[in-house]
């Protein structure tokens, strides 16, 4: 099985309207947040369901240093991974996600879910609980929200599309299920698996 993308290059820098947060005059805001294109093929036989995850693998593991303007995260930082997009059941047939299909805009307090396109369930991303103590965005985030990484991390993120190709129908999680609990709910299950990945950063200094 093969992922790709006519959004940008295997391993490239993530091209900025596909990404939640974006350089402006200001320092930072929040940019197109569209999802990309990705296309699939030789799904093996036996496949009962797709699930996608996308992650950063990147994220810092302490939040002291993060955006702030007078210093940067240290680039040796240990680092957790942080999910942008947890998309469970979609239907072995289906060999394509076009670009804008899932999300245009960033939508303030999450975007709704579980049910989505083609039968499928979204999860909740981890800007959920991002912005959990914000009043002002405070809420589930379901399906894709994009790349937004701190604009003083001294470390360049890269984000990672996996494709899995699984042997049942129904994903065994439910409600505003996470990454964390798909990867428990499918392992063991996973009849294929293959990956697509870009980088993004907002430290000035790295671009």
């Amino acid at each position: 099985m093969k992922l790709s993308s006519n959004s940008w290059s295997d391993g490239g820098r993530i091209p900025e309207r596909f990404a939640a947060g974006r350089l402006d005059a200001s320092g930072v805001g929040f940019s197109d947040n569209v999802n990309p294109h990705l296309s699939w093929d030789a799904v093996p036989t036996g496949t009962q369901s797709l699930a996608l995850i996308c992650h950063d693998p990147d994220v810092p593991s302490r939040g002291d240093d993060v955006n702030q303007p007078d210093r940067e995260v240290p680039a040796d930082l240990a680092r957790v991974d942080f999910f942008h997009w947890v998309l469970v059941d979609l239907p072995p047939s289906l060999r394509e996600i076009a670009e804008g299909e899932f999300s245009r805009g960033f939508t303030e307090r999450g975007k709704a879910g579980p049910a989505t396109l083609h039968g499928a369930r979204h999860g909740v991303n981890d800007y959920t609980g991002w912005f959990a103590q914000d009043p002002q965005r405070a809420g589930q985030y379901f399906g894709y929200d994009g790349p937004f990484p701190p604009f003083n991390d001294a470390r360049i993120h890269r984000y990672v599309f996996t494709l899995y190709a699984l042997d049942f129908a129904h994903c065994p999680v439910d409600a505003a299920f996470t990454g964390a609990q798909v990867r428990k709910a499918i392992a063991g299950h996973i009849l294929a698996e293959a990956s697509i990945s870009g980088t993004y950063t907002l430290n000035r200094r790295l671009l």
